[in-house]
């Protein structure tokens, strides 16, 4: 057991999961000694930091930061091997994610560092998030906007002609494809809007909300509308293509919120210029960011885009930060830790 007046954190955060609302978290945990630290993410973006992804560039920052603490609670510290070797107090790193893909695990591993994560953290935000961009695919809500408060225009009311006027949930097939802690809140939301949800998903077995379908090609050729919802994987990279595209009904509509690299952006471009697909809704993408050249700023009539948001609300960052604080109260304790790596 730890001895908490004896800890030293550093609660390097940013500008969503800001290092006070970490301090607090800790407060309510453990007294111990918390140092600050804020990363420049969102504001400045993230990307691979020598050998780690989605990491903020900052290993000088973090190494000044963590002399002395044996503790690093962070969202998108670089955790490089460099800075493991010159932070030699540090025992305990917890990331505030779903997935420490900012730590070197090998590294942490062979410096006796115990990593942690947040898993769940905003699989609420998230569902909430994917059925607010299917609405507004479904109904054109953006493109209407744009008309009338943009350019003044109420040209817009074209959406209400029969040829142009929007899908609505109820009734409507809508497929998903996986069903983890996003798409399971995503069927119960679909179900009280009274769409006919089907799902699939090869790893989930037991009650669903929704009808189970035992194939994706099933799937795909009874849903008006999918949305993805699978783990990003070296099998499902790639997973919505032009073929399976091809097996959805004319006019059907894509969303994905999940990962970008699921769904190839150029078949569903295709899909959308032949009208194949009438709509798709869109918040992470294969490149991030969306680069200037993508062929999707074309179709802005039939998308809607957004900068990878679904996990962008107050509660996720208070969350994540208390899933964390735990994971350090249960450390200091010296209790088995909930969600750990190494």
């Amino acid at each position: 057991m730890t001895n908490g007046n004896s800890v030293r954190v550093v609660a390097a955060g940013d500008h969503f999961i800001l290092p006070s609302l970490i301090r607090e978290a800790l407060a309510r945990q453990l007294t111990c000694e918390v140092g600050e630290l804020r990363l420049g993410w969102p504001l400045e973006p993230f990307g691979p930091v020598a050998e780690v992804t989605e990491a903020s560039d900052a290993e000088d920052e973090l190494i000044e930061a963590l002399a002395g603490a044996q503790v690093l609670v962070t969202q998108m510290g670089p955790v490089t091997e460099r800075v493991l070797d010159a932070c030699p107090d540090l025992r305990l790193v917890v990331v505030c994610r779903g997935g420490p893909v900012n730590v070197n695990l090998d590294a942490a591993k062979r410096h006796d560092v115990r990593v942690c994560y947040a898993p769940g953290r905003n699989a609420a935000a998230t569902a909430e998030f994917t059925v607010g961009l299917m609405l507004a695919a479904l109904r054109r809500i953006p493109q209407a906007h744009d008309l009338l408060a943009r350019q003044g225009s109420w040209e817009g009311a074209t959406y209400y002609t029969y040829e142009h006027s929007g899908l609505e949930l109820e009734d409507l097939p809508v497929g998903l494809v996986g069903y983890g802690a996003v798409g399971s809140r995503v069927a119960r939301a679909l179900c009280a809007f009274g769409a006919r949800v089907m799902v699939h998903d090869p790893y989930v077995h037991g009650e669903i909300h929704g009808l189970r379908v035992a194939s994706l090609d099933e799937l795909l050729r009874r849903s008006q509308v999918i949305t993805l919802h699978a783990r990003l994987t070296a099998e499902t990279r790639g997973l919505i293509g032009t073929r399976e595209l091809a097996l959805l009904p004319e006019g059907s509509v894509v969303v994905n919120a999940a990962r970008g690299p699921l769904l190839d952006e150029d078949a569903l471009c295709d899909a959308l210029e032949s009208g194949h697909v009438s709509a798709a809704a869109l918040d992470t993408y294969a490149r991030e960011p969306l680069p200037p050249d993508s062929r999707l700023h074309a179709l802005a009539d039939r998308v809607v885009l957004t900068p990878h948001l679904g996990g962008a609300s107050r509660a996720v960052a208070e969350k994540a930060a208390r899933i964390a604080a735990e994971e350090v109260g249960r450390w200091a304790r010296g209790e088995q830790l909930a969600h750990c790596l190494t």
